[in-house]
């Protein structure tokens, strides 16, 4: 199995389990973790016996989103690396002919939100949270958020969260459809478990055609949507707000955005 600094993957009989593994930064994503996640999702179907995927989280969180903690100084190419492989692991998810359950134990922000909700089912800790959180540091939301969202929750809440940048409640995730199940905390462990081991005793053909289904109907359109974020980040990594959204965050104070 393919792994890397930061990410855990581990055979379990015949699931696949992907741990994003940097609890002291919130699972915060670079893009070679996010590279070697999409590595083990794409070859997960090469392996005799997987019958599932898990994704989840080490610690608090299941990821914090992309790292800002790197070059002082952000460029209008900083991070293009990152939001290719945010693209890629969402599109593994996607494609993968295996089910594929995110278990949200903690925060899902940024590309770490785009990552959960590509999953196949959702189930969250009712503690855990779903943040696009792009906005408060001046850019826009990626990782195929443009299409995931707003057909999981319509146009009125996907911009609410893409502009707000607002926390979500996994409660009130599951409520507004967004996410497939929110447990208490103290059960999470077990409902990840049981729901692990019936995909993975599932028609897991009936499974792949099924996804198959589920996906002619949007993947056309989340291609489309990370060519669309992807020029828009371009752009909007070179202004002013973003450096001053990034120096903000990492200072730990309130941005003041000049809207240029």
């Amino acid at each position: 199995m393919t792994a890397g600094p930061g990410l855990r993957v581990a055979r379990d009989g015949s699931v696949l389990r992907v741990t994003f593994d940097r609890p002291a930064a919130l699972n915060a994503l670079t893009a070679e973790l996010l590279n070697s996640a999409a590595e083990a999702v794409e070859t997960a179907g090469e392996h005799t016996g997987l019958r599932a995927i898990v994704l989840t989280g080490a610690g608090r969180a299941f990821s914090s989103g992309a790292d800002l903690r790197g070059s002082p100084n952000p460029s209008p190419a900083a991070g293009s690396g990152t939001l290719d492989a945010v693209n890629r692991l969402v599109r593994a998810v996607r494609l993968v002919p295996l089910p594929v359950l995110a278990a949200v134990n903690g925060p899902a922000v940024g590309g770490g939100c785009s990552i959960a909700l590509a999953a196949d089912i959702v189930l969250a800790r009712e503690s855990a949270y779903f943040m696009l959180s792009f906005t408060n540091i001046g850019l826009m939301p990626d990782g195929g958020a443009s299409v995931l969202v707003p057909d999981a929750v319509g146009r009125a809440r996907a911009a609410r969260m893409a502009m707000l940048g607002e926390r979500i409640p996994a409660p009130l995730a599951a409520d507004w459809g967004l996410i497939a199940h929110a447990v208490p905390d103290e059960t999470f462990g077990s409902e990840v478990e049981r729901l692990t081991t019936r995909l993975a005793q599932g028609p897991t053909v009936a499974y792949a055609q099924t996804k198959r289904a589920l996906n002619a109907a949007t993947l056309d359109r989340l291609e489309r949507a990370f060519a669309i974020e992807a020029a828009g980040q371009t752009v909007l990594k070179g202004t002013a707000d973003f450096t001053e959204g990034v120096s903000a965050f990492r200072h730990k104070r309130k941005p003041r955005f000049l809207g240029e």
